[in-house]
């Protein structure tokens, strides 16, 4: 078994881990509304973000080699398109649109990882395409092309809610561009919200790359380091951070020789001496496909974590609740004694009951004791039950150890799942079959994915050139993983 077909195996393994023990117990609790792993079986995707005028449609076309998106200044394009490659046509000649599918197509077919946005509405998926070109960049990966973020919009304008649309992709992404021009350096109100709150949210900060792309509209060298400075500034506030991550700088290729404005002419010079970092831009664009083992691994500990949390939080509920049962059912049986007592001795007292028949005295005081207790488990427990669980959910928080950062961010991502399963169920739910769910999924996330991820490690560290020792190495280890993945 050569590298390929290996890290093959290894994804094959991941994406059936998540299939047979992660997607049940996410869909039965409400974690996932489709399987989790119409996520990740996909190709590589790239996100692509920016304001309205950052030049997204021409970076794209300059990579695919073809005018494959609308250009202009103003907002050209109000769709989500995701731009893959089409292996059926011939990638020689000219680079082109070889077909074209609406939104409905793509969130109904099961080849595509879109089934979950269908919750996003009508108005949506009428915003949202796929078209397939013979351009061979495309060949290990796609690219998601976005609406231009604006300053003034509204859900009411766009008809969805463009954070929670972009939330989403990005999460299944393994490489997230957010664009800004030397005119708008991160002034719009939408890409404030989505660097402030939505990607942090909903993916890990190594997959953002910031792009100051059309530099070649600075005037000059100094016209450029203002453009940056200011930038960087906009970043530290719409981030929140101190440390300024690295900004790409990138032209369109044929953009050195334009005049400014078809006036002044531009120095254009320095261009050549950031050719460099447009390559290395498209350089990490390429290798998103190499990260993506390692980005699925990521995928089964995030969300085997948090829906290992989610069931440790159910089990600790139903745990304490069964706890209260006993409680309460031998509180009642105390309590029906004493009360069934103290009426035998009322009676007694009041010469309504001859004490010295001891038939009569037990029979009395067995009937009352009864009654009491019927009482107890009938009206009083229905209070009881439900005082309990209105307890437990003002106070979910105490369900769960919080002592770290990592398990307070794990409970905030299911803490409304938990409430909800909840109160769906009334906090009725057989606790053997809770426990076993948990400890499939807790081995899954704790073992699986670290074994395949400690693999990866190894095989990066060997020689790629010794092919024998890579040989040996790749049969063992491919036995290794197996059998980790039968024991779960």
């Amino acid at each position: 078994m050569d590298r390929e077909n290996f890290i093959t195996s290894l994804r094959t393994n991941l994406l059936a881990m998540v299939e047979d023990y992660l997607t049940p117990a996410a869909i039965k609790y409400g974690y996932s509304e489709a399987p989790l792993e119409t996520n990740i079986k996909w190709r590589p995707q790239v996100l692509v973000l920016g304001n309205y005028s950052s030049g997204k449609s021409t970076l794209i076309n300059d990579f695919l080699g073809a005018e494959i998106q609308a250009t202009g200044q103003a907002p050209t394009d109000d769709s989500f398109t995701v731009i893959t490659y089409d292996g059926t046509a011939s990638s020689e000649g000219t680079v082109r649109v070889t077909e074209e599918r609406d939104g409905k197509f793509l969130l109904s077919d099961p080849e595509y990882p879109f089934e979950s946005l269908k919750k996003h509405g009508q108005r949506f998926s009428s915003h949202f395409r796929l078209k397939k070109v013979n351009s061979l960049f495309l060949k290990n990966l796609a690219i998601i092309d976005t609406p231009g973020m604006l300053d003034s919009i509204t859900e009411r304008d766009r008809g969805y809610n463009y954070q929670e649309v972009i939330g989403d992709f990005a999460q299944i992404a393994d490489l997230v561009l957010v664009l800004f021009d030397p005119h708008k350096a991160g002034t719009v109100r939408e890409a404030h919200t989505s660097l402030r709150d939505t990607l942090p949210a909903r993916t890990f900060e190594d997959r953002v790359l910031f792009v100051l792309n059309r530099i070649d509209e600075c005037v000059s060298l100094t016209d450029l380091l203002q453009v940056y400075g200011t930038l960087c500034w906009n970043l530290s506030q719409m981030t929140g951070r101190k440390d300024i991550p690295t900004i790409h700088l990138t032209y369109s290729a044929g953009a050195v020789d334009v005049t400014a404005n078809g006036r002044e002419e531009r120095d254009a010079s320095f261009l050549k001496l950031l050719e460099n970092q447009r390559e290395s831009l498209k350089h990490a664009i390429l290798q998103a496909p190499r990260h993506r083992l390692d980005h699925l691994a990521t995928f089964v500990e995030t969300h085997g974590e948090r829906l290992a949390h989610l069931l440790e939080a159910l089990i600790s509920y139903r745990t304490l609740f069964r706890r209260f049962k006993v409680r309460f059912s031998l509180s009642g049986i105390v309590l029906s004694v004493i009360g069934s007592a103290l009426a035998l001795l009322v009676l007694g007292a009041a010469s309504i009951l001859p004490m010295a028949d001891p038939i009569m005295l037990y029979s009395v005081g067995g009937g009352a004791c009864l009654g009491l207790f019927l009482i107890w488990m009938t009206v009083l427990k229905k209070y009881a039950y439900r005082r309990f669980k209105k307890r437990r959910m003002k106070n979910l928080d105490s369900l769960t150890p919080l002592g770290s950062q990592t398990r307070r961010d794990s409970w905030a991502a299911v803490r409304a799942l938990v409430a909800a399963y909840l109160d769906k169920t009334s906090g009725f739910f057989p606790l053997g079959e809770l426990r076993r769910e948990y400890e499939s999924v807790y081995r899954t996330f704790e073992s699986g994915a670290r074994e395949i991820r400690e693999a990866l490690n190894e095989l990066a560290s060997l020689d790629q050139d010794d092919t024998a020792e890579l040989d040996r190495w790749v049969a063992s280890q491919s036995n290794l993983i197996k059998k980790a993945a039968e024991k779960l």
